[in-house]
């Protein structure tokens, strides 16, 4: 269930980015992290930390919460 709760919130994480018009480099440079930190977020990889899930709600400019807005998939 952790692999998919990566994905999800990467997803989520993805369609917040895009509906605010900015690309993965330009996510990176506000939130102050690496482009291949918020890429292997957006894919599931990597498990962010607090402090750089807040950093990125403030650069995509929403409340964190709004972050993880997301259906978890049902456990098989």
């Amino acid at each position: 269930m952790h692999k998919e709760g990566l994905k999800a919130f990467g997803k989520r994480m993805r369609e917040l980015r895009i509906a605010r018009n900015l690309s993965q480099e330009a996510l990176a440079w506000k939130a102050d992290s690496e482009l291949s930190q918020i890429s292997r977020m957006e894919r599931g990889i990597v498990n962010a930390g607090l402090s750089q899930i807040f950093k990125i709600a403030k650069a995509l400019e929403v409340h964190p919460k709004e972050m993880f807005s997301f259906e978890m998939p049902p456990e098989e």
